[in-house]
C-alpha cells in the first residue's frame, strides 16, 4: 500500500495536526498521528482526547488503509526529504518507507486500532464568522481567562450570540474582558471554549482569508473548520457568571488618556513590581494629570502624564500586569476609565461605544 504527496502540504499539515497530539498518555496511539489512506487523499489527525485537529491532502492513492507514525519521527522524516514529493509505502506488518529522490528512511508504524475517534458534530448547520473579525475577539479577550484549574468554566471564553450581536467573553476572580460586535443572522447559542483550544485555532486563522471561519456544535463538543482544517473541542461543562451584571453603569470619574502613555508607565512599575517584590500601582487623577507611583524593596518610581479628567478626583491602586494586559489587547490609541471610587471596579473603554469593556478590580492602598 502506498501514496504519493507534495512534501510541502504534508509537512504543513503535520505541523498544525502535531499540536494536538498528547504528549505522554496511556493510550500509546494518541501519541501519534493518524493517517487514513483512501482514494485520492489522505487524512492526519491528531488528538488527546480534549483537542483534535484534522486535515486532508491530495495524493496519489488508491488504497484505502490507516495507521498512526510517532509524530517526531514522521515530521522530521517528512522535513528532511531532498525531493517536491514523498513516496510512501507502508506493508502489512506496519513497517513505513519514505522515499524522495536518493534519501529513504524507515519507521515502525502502529495499528490506528487504538485510535480514539474524534466527536460527531453534525456540521450541516454551521455559524460563519470572518476569520479576521474572529482572530481579534478571541485575542482582545482571552488573556483575562483564568489559569487556576480550581474552577474549569473560568479557563474558557465564552461564546454568546443574541438579539444580533455576538460576545466573547472572558474572566477570572479579579478582572473581565468583554468583545461584543454587531453580527446579523447568528442564531442564538451560549458555550464555552477552552482557551488553549482557542489558542491553536488564532494560529489557523488568518487576517486575509477570502473565507469565513466556520463552527458547529453538539452540546458537548464544537468543532472549528478554518483553512482546511477541523479543529475539535470539548465544551467546558458549568454556568458561565452573567457578566452583563459585573458591568458598572454611570461612573463618578471619566479620564481619557493615551495609551501608548499609559503601557509606558505600567511598563515602567513592572521593573520593580514582580513575583518576589508585590506592589500595587498607586494612581491619582487630578489636576489634569496621573501621577503614578510604586515602591518595592528594589525601589521605587514616581511619574505622570497628562489626562483628561472629567469628574471627581480619585486615587487609586491596580495590579501593573492586569492592567498591562487590558491595555495591550485594546487596539486602540486613546482609551476612557471609568471609576467611582478607590475600591471600585475599574472600567476600560474606547473613546466611543463599547466593542470592547475591560473590568479590574483595585487593590486597596496603605494610607
Amino acid at each position: 500500500m502506498q501514496f504519493t504527496c507534495n512534501k510541502d502540504a504534508l509537512c504543513n499539515a503535520i505541523s498544525h495536526v502535531s499540536r494536538a497530539v498528547s504528549v505522554k498518555s496511556t493510550i500509546p496511539a494518541i501519541e501519534g498521528i493518524c493517517v487514513q489512506m483512501d482514494n485520492g487523499c489522505i487524512t492526519l489527525t491528531g488528538y488527546n482526547l480534549e483537542i483534535g485537529i484534522r486535515t486532508s491532502i491530495p495524493a496519489e492513492c488508491t488504497d484505502s488503509f490507516a495507521f498512526v507514525l510517532n509524530t517526531r519521527l514522521f515530521g522530521d522524516m517528512a522535513r528532511r526529504m531532498t525531493g517536491d514529493t514523498i513516496l510512501f509505502e507502508i506493508d502489512e506488518n506496519l513497517n513505513a518507507r519514505l522515499s524522495s529522490n536518493d534519501t529513504t528512511c524507515r519507521i515502525s508504524a502502529m495499528s490506528a486500532e487504538e485510535f480514539p475517534a474524534l466527536p460527531v458534530v453534525e456540521t450541516t448547520q454551521k455559524t460563519a464568522i470572518p476569520q479576521d473579525l474572529l482572530r481579534s475577539m478571541i485575542q482582545q479577550s482571552s488573556f483575562a481567562a483564568s489559569t487556576k484549574e480550581d474552577k474549569p468554566i473560568l479557563t474558557g471564553l465564552l461564546f454568546e450570540s443574541s438579539e444580533g450581536m455576538f460576545y466573547v467573553v472572558a474572566m477570572d476572580r479579579y478582572r473581565l474582558a468583554m468583545r461584543q460586535e454587531p453580527i446579523a443572522d447568528l442564531g442564538t447559542f451560549r458555550f464555552v471554549v477552552p482557551k488553549k483550544a482557542l489558542g491553536e485555532l488564532i494560529g489557523m486563522l488568518r487576517d486575509d482569508a477570502e473565507h469565513p471561519c466556520e463552527f458547529a456544535t453538539n452540546g458537548r463538543h464544537i468543532v472549528f473548520s478554518v483553512n482546511g482544517f477541523d479543529l475539535f473541542a470539548r465544551l467546558l461543562e458549568g454556568q458561565f457568571h452573567n457578566f452583563r451584571s459585573s458591568i458598572p453603569g454611570d461612573a463618578k470619574t471619566v479620564v481619557t488618556m493615551n495609551t501608548k502613555d499609559l503601557v509606558g508607565c505600567a511598563e515602567l512599575c513592572s521593573l520593580f513590581i514582580n513575583d518576589k517584590n508585590k506592589a500595587p500601582m498607586r494612581c491619582e487623577f487630578g489636576n489634569s494629570a496621573m501621577a503614578i507611583s510604586c515602591k518595592t524593596g528594589i525601589g521605587e518610581l514616581n511619574d505622570k502624564i497628562p489626562a483628561d479628567i472629567a469628574g471627581e478626583g480619585v486615587t487609586i491602586g491596580f495590579s501593573n500586569k492586569y492592567l498591562l494586559e487590558a491595555l495591550r489587547a485594546c487596539e486602540t490609541d486613546k482609551v476612557r476609565l471609568h471609576m467611582s471610587g478607590s475600591n471600585k471596579v475599574i472600567k476600560i473603554t474606547p473613546l466611543e461605544g463599547e466593542s470592547f469593556v475591560y473590568l479590574i478590580m483595585p487593590i486597596q492602598l496603605k494610607n
